[in-house]
């Protein structure tokens, strides 16, 4: 039973982040490598607050959220002018940016949770704790995951509320023709900040929700790879719609899971989860072009 909680928390944590990531990728038309970045930024704030300032768990989401949007301007502003192949590598400089600095934001000689030892290096920070709401703590998997199940219905709600208002078609209008959607009057760049706002501080979220889940975070959150593997769940799920992000996450949720029942090795299970992933990727590309549950081609 606890197994099944515990794949159905990683569930709610990766729905939340494809959800907010198919904003940018399914409804604005832009890749972005840069999104493991702000899944990182959320986790971290909400270590260092919980850790060092004692915060409860809303009011450190809540910083991190809000630290989450501020930085999004550093991948929106550019935006403005570079779609396609440059915009890619701006956000892949922005990802790599945040791998370094936490990688690399530590001193032997200072304390953890200092201003020259914030991040711990490579080592990470351990003893996360739990999320604290007053008096009551979600200790035991089935209190965590009512937690979850809560902050992932939440967004859920945030997300489909706003792809069915105007807005969502607003941005769907930018993705297909920005040039005519700005000649009837609509303010494309600010569409784009406030669709990349929204994308990050639900990814920082999701971060929060993660790293106190775990108890420990390290910089591999804001690794390539799972970059990739963030966009490879809205990708094969199909973008463009508000299912598909869903259909991906449990998807690549469920692959790594279904090899532990062969009797591999833990490295060999390793590779034959990348071989998988990459077949499942060209099987797509080939297949269903627009996913398994998608509306729009990404280009």
């Amino acid at each position: 039973m606890n197994y099944l909680l515990h794949l159905g928390i990683y569930f709610f944590i990766y729905a939340i982040v494809a959800m907010s990531l198919n904003l940018v990728v399914g409804y604005c038309g832009l890749m972005t490598l840069a999104h493991a970045a702000y899944f990182a930024i959320g986790a971290y704030t909400y270590a260092l607050l919980t850790l060092n300032l004692h915060w409860g768990f809303l009011p450190a989401c809540a910083f991190a959220v809000a630290l989450a949007v501020i930085l999004s301007l550093a991948v929106s502003l550019p935006a403005w002018r570079f779609r396609g192949d440059l915009f890619l590598l701006i956000s892949l400089a922005m990802q790599a940016l945040v791998f370094n600095l936490l990688c690399n934001w530590t001193s032997h000689d200072a304390p953890l949770g200092s201003w020259f030892n914030l991040t711990n290096g490579p080592f990470g920070i351990p003893g996360v704790p739990k999320p604290r709401f007053f008096a009551w703590r979600a200790e035991s998997p089935h209190e965590f995951f009512l937690v979850a199940l809560g902050l992932a219905s939440s967004c859920s709600f945030i997300v489909w509320r706003l792809v069915s208002a105007p807005w969502g078609r607003l941005l769907k209008c930018l993705r297909d023709d920005e040039l005519a959607t700005r000649a009837i009057g609509k303010n494309t760049r600010r569409a784009k900040c406030e669709a990349f706002a929204i994308a990050c501080g639900l990814s920082a979220v999701a971060g929060a929700l993660y790293a106190s889940y775990v108890g420990y975070i390290d910089p591999s959150s804001a690794s390539l790879d799972e970059s990739i593997l963030m966009l490879s769940m809205v990708i094969v799920g199909g973008v463009g719609n508000f299912k598909g992000p869903l259909v991906g996450a449990a998807v690549l949720i469920a692959l790594p899971e279904i090899l532990r029942f062969a009797h591999f090795s833990d490295s060999v299970a390793a590779n034959i989860r990348l071989l998988i992933y990459g077949l499942i990727l060209v099987l797509i590309a080939h297949l269903r072009p627009r996913g398994l549950a998608g509306e729009y081609r990404p280009k």
